[in-house]
């Protein structure tokens, strides 16, 4: 059985490839369906505005590709864990 990091660490995974590739390349991720997968997989993402989506593709998109690769993703899950830190300590 997984320890509970190694599941948590597999479902961030498992969430990307899920939305990942439907419109194109499998290891990216469109505006389109990163908005979708906010939307659906966060708490805080019904809320946010378009505008609001597209600052962070922006933000997350370091190559300029219109695309979010894993790697970008991640750097995204991570500030969003120094978010919820930070939520949690105060």
């Amino acid at each position: 059985m997984a320890a509970p990091l190694d599941q948590a660490i597999g479902m961030l995974v498992i969430t990307f490839h899920k939305y990942a590739g439907k419109d194109g390349d499998k290891n990216t991720l469109s505006k389109k369906k990163l908005k979708e997968l906010i939307q659906k997989e966060l708490t805080i993402g019904p809320k946010l505005q378009d505008e609001d989506i597209q600052a962070l593709m922006k933000d997350l998109d370091h190559n300029g590709d219109q695309l979010v690769n894993f790697q970008e993703d991640a750097t995204f899950l991570a500030a969003l864990a120094m978010i919820y830190n930070k939520a949690l300590s105060s």
